[in-house]
């Protein structure tokens, strides 16, 4: 079969793909019409302030930045979203007879067909419309445009056909679940970066990154068109055949790692046999930290669940990593507050919540082990203490930073008292939310975290339990405020005084879980089993 044939057979699959899907459920083709609009009135949007920037005299940077991140995004979506789109999938392929050369330009053409193109596109030809001046400009705008889209199209599928076997693995879930750190980090750099930019007097101060970024492929394509425009065309001649080596370059291990995947068998069921026995030598060094009978035994499986289960992963990292962030950055950023470090309190102790949920079904497996009040206030007592064995430490963590980040050492003690005041009333409130709201995670979608019908519950349980930990830490915070107001110098007292009330708010609310827990199992095992 010829290349063309070859190509033509690949688009028209990927078409009656993209249609068959949507005929699948009305569901999904709604999913895929927002989306499609979404897309397409962001990029007018884009398109839109594209043109307003022409003539302005920081366009090249802005433009070759925004490439500049947009390929970047091109490069690491594959490794969070591997299953958003099957053709990106090239084991598929492995066993057609096709040599691998023509096989990587017919998906180089199929890959143009779809939402994230078509953006890429409108991008492209919005920022070629901002630097385009001149007849030399236009004329290296017409290569540069489909230069920029192939080389982020090209840079996807050599990314995800290097890494697919890691992909499809359950590494690569995990990958995909934690996605949402990704984005909530990305968002607070872009924040960050959009303060200091109003600080440092307006587009000027992108100037140096940009100077950088026009001779990264794909941006140095269109730095190429500013380059014509301003009369360089050595310079733009140099970024053109940069983009064209970096696009030859993909190619080249795109089809390489096609290759390797149509001739090199998969072994990662040889590096599953040997697991075994690495995990048998590895067990026990955990245990031997942890107190002996049940307690230990709960606190190993929770702290287990965190390392093994894609989605209580995904809940830590990202409560650790955001609890880290919001007030560290807003410090550096010169706007924090020390009272910025209660909020890695809330974001750690909403791990509290739904602790049967995420058990899913095996939780019967503990609903045998509990017969009374004293078997269910010892599990959430374990599962409570294995938090505290890495909240504890990470929260002190936090708060040193922070206050040495704004020089307020002498508010450490006051900041410490009032976090661990509020951490042990959503553990107070989180088990007895446990106990009377419970609900399922489902397990079949990365991206579901409450079973259909359930979403009141979690609503219920995580909002009504925030609001309660506040109502719960107000005899605390009068004390703080009436400390502040005359004076005192005894605000350090406010450590102390945070600790023992936290740690009465967690006795008490574990004491008015654990009976409710043992009355209402046959309802939460109910609950939690419906994902």
């Amino acid at each position: 079969m010829s290349t063309a044939s070859l190509t033509r057979v690949f688009v028209t699959l990927k078409l009656s793909l993209l249609r068959n899907g949507l005929r699948q459920s009305s569901g999904r083709k709604a999913a895929y019409i927002i989306s499609i609009v979404c897309a397409l009135l962001f990029a007018a949007a884009q398109l839109a302030g594209l043109i307003l920037l022409r003539d302005e005299a920081h366009a090249a940077s802005v433009v070759v930045l925004l490439t500049g991140v947009l390929a970047l995004g091109w490069a690491v979506m594959p490794l969070f979203f591997p299953s958003g789109d099957e053709t990106l999938d090239p084991t598929r392929l492995v066993m057609l007879p096709l040599r691998p050369a023509p096989l990587v330009r017919a998906l180089l053409a199929t890959s143009v067909v779809g939402i994230g193109p078509l953006f890429t596109l409108c991008l492209a030809v919005g920022s070629a419309f901002a630097l385009a001046i001149g007849a030399g400009a236009i004329a290296v705008s017409v290569l540069a445009v489909p230069l920029t889209l192939l080389v982020c199209v090209a840079l996807a599928r050599a990314v995800a056909a290097a890494n697919i076997r890691l992909l499809t693995s359950r590494k690569g879930r995990d990958l995909a679940v934690l996605s949402g750190l990704v984005v909530a980090v990305g968002f607070q750099f872009v924040n960050f970066g959009a303060q200091r930019i109003g600080k440092a007097g307006g587009l000027a101060a992108l100037e140096p990154a940009a100077d950088v970024v026009r001779w990264v492929p794909p941006a140095s394509a269109l730095g190429a068109v500013g380059s014509a425009s301003d009369g360089a065309y050595g310079t733009a001649f140099a970024q053109l055949a940069l983009s064209t080596g970096a696009l030859a370059a993909l190619l080249w291990w795109w089809q390489r790692s096609l290759t390797k995947l149509m001739t090199t068998p998969d072994g990662s069921t040889l590096a599953a046999a040997s697991e075994p026995s690495r995990r048998t030598r590895s067990s026990t060094g955990l245990h031997r930290l942890l107190p002996e009978g049940r307690t230990g035994t709960v606190m190993q499986r929770s702290l287990r669940y965190v390392w093994r289960d894609p989605k209580t992963k995904a809940a830590w990292v990202t409560s650790l990593a955001v609890g880290m962030i919001v007030p560290v950055f807003n410090a550096v950023q010169g706007t924090g507050s020390i009272y910025l470090v209660c909020f890695a309190a809330s974001m750690l102790g909403l791990l509290m919540y739904n602790q049967f949920g995420q058990d899913t079904s095996a939780f019967w497996m503990v609903a045998l082990t509990i017969s009374s009040a004293q078997d269910a206030y010892a599990e959430l007592r374990a599962r409570a203490m294995a938090l505290l064995l890495v909240t504890m430490p990470y929260m002190t963590l936090v708060a040193v930073v922070t206050t040495g980040v704004l020089g307020r050492w002498e508010d450490l003690p006051e900041t410490l008292g009032l976090s661990f005041a509020l951490l042990g009333a959503m553990l107070a409130t989180g088990a007895v939310a446990s106990a009377r709201f419970p609900y399922s995670i489902p397990q079949d979608s990365a991206y579901k975290n409450v079973a259909p019908g359930q979403g009141g519950l979690a609503w219920i349980s995580i909002f009504g339990g925030m609001l309660f930990s506040a109502l719960l830490c107000a005899p605390l915070l009068a004390l703080a405020i009436w400390l502040h107001v005359s004076d005192s110098a005894a605000l350090w007292l406010l450590l102390p005084a945070g600790t023992a009330y936290g740690a009465l708010l967690t006795w008490s609310g574990l004491r008015l879980a654990a009976p409710r827990t043992a009355a209402r199992l046959p309802e939460i095992l109910t609950a939690v089993s419906k994902g």
